[in-house]
């Protein structure tokens, strides 16, 4: 039976304490951290630009690319502004509903990356495996509707979540939240009632989005490299391969660093939290610093139109 009476009734503020056992040198931190977060605008922001400066780069997979480069921009910026001020300026307060918001934001922004990606190696499937329709499939109007779809899926997905604490949970053992931003789980765990709501709906998103979205992915790259193997030529072979390489290393990078922080947060009890908090903040800070410059190195498109503008500027 809870123990209401020593239990805290809908807390209006909440406080973060950062990385638990690192709380000495969470400056220092910092530091990197913001350092990962200009280079991470930057890169997002000049890939924006390409994008959309040059007509050439106006095809399907550029525009996802544009999409997951404004999605990854929006994520980081959810959590990194909060992250420092706890930090550097010892500002751990949150007010609760602005906290929940910070969740939704968050976990949306993660489902809408997870749509993308998805998207993208749909669009590879069928550039390789039936490109003569690949133009006819992928038209400017089944962007604009996946655009919207994997937003809205994403948003209705994890709302219930947020709702789910809001009506459901309204004693609270603590205020103090173990983590640099607002994670579900982390705000979850303070609830005195039964959680075991929560939890399940928390699992099913998790499996129903990025456990299905990584499903469908490596069944589309499975049937890739199956096609792959089969053309006659080496160098069709290697164009093909070199194509898809990029967006292989973005997949690994977000499902793995995604999929250890769900699994952690559960069930990693032997982990230390220090450990974690560490890697749930990488998980939401890597992507969008890596996948610029994943792309700019391996994509030679965008590998030029960087480096034209570059010289122009240097040139004037």
């Amino acid at each position: 039976m809870p123990h209401f009476n020593s239990s805290i009734f809908r807390p209006s503020v909440l406080t973060l304490i950062g990385i638990p056992g690192l709380e000495s040198v969470q400056f220092w931190i910092g530091i990197p951290f913001f350092g990962m977060y200009i280079i991470a605008l930057l890169g997002n922001f000049l890939l924006l630009v390409v994008i959309k400066v040059e007509r050439s780069l106006h095809e399907p997979m550029y525009l996802f690319l544009a999409m997951l480069g404004a999605t990854d921009i929006a994520l980081s910026t959810c959590i990194l502004p909060k992250m420092l001020g706890i930090f550097w300026f010892h500002l751990p307060n949150i007010y609760f509903d602005a906290c929940l918001l910070q969740m939704w934001l968050i976990h949306t922004f993660q489902c809408i990356e997870s749509g993308i990606l998805f998207a993208m190696a749909v669009d590879r499937y069928v550039a390789i495996c039936d490109p003569l329709r690949h133009a006819s499939i992928f038209t400017q109007r089944l962007l604009t509707q996946i655009g919207l779809g994997v937003t809205l899926r994403a948003a209705l997905f994890v709302a219930p979540c947020l709702i789910l604490i809001k009506c459901r949970l309204n004693f609270y053992w603590t205020t103090v939240v173990s983590h640099s931003y607002c994670e579900h789980m982390a705000i979850v765990k303070l609830a005195v009632e039964d959680v075991r709501v929560n939890k399940i709906y928390g699992l099913f998103v998790a499996f129903s989005i990025l456990g299905l979205d990584i499903i469908f992915i490596t069944l589309s790259y499975i049937r890739i490299f199956i096609t792959v193997f089969k053309l006659p030529q080496k160098e069709a072979r290697l164009k093909a391969f070199n194509t898809c390489i990029a967006h292989i290393c973005v997949f690994l990078e977000f499902y793995l660093l995604a999929f250890f922080s769900f699994f952690t947060h559960r069930f990693g009890f032997h982990i230390p939290s220090y450990i974690h908090i560490l890697l749930s903040n990488l998980y939401l800070l890597v992507p969008p610093l890596l996948n610029p410059i994943v792309y700019g190195v391996k994509t030679k498109q965008i590998r030029d139109q960087v480096s034209r503008i570059f010289c122009c500027n240097y040139s004037s």
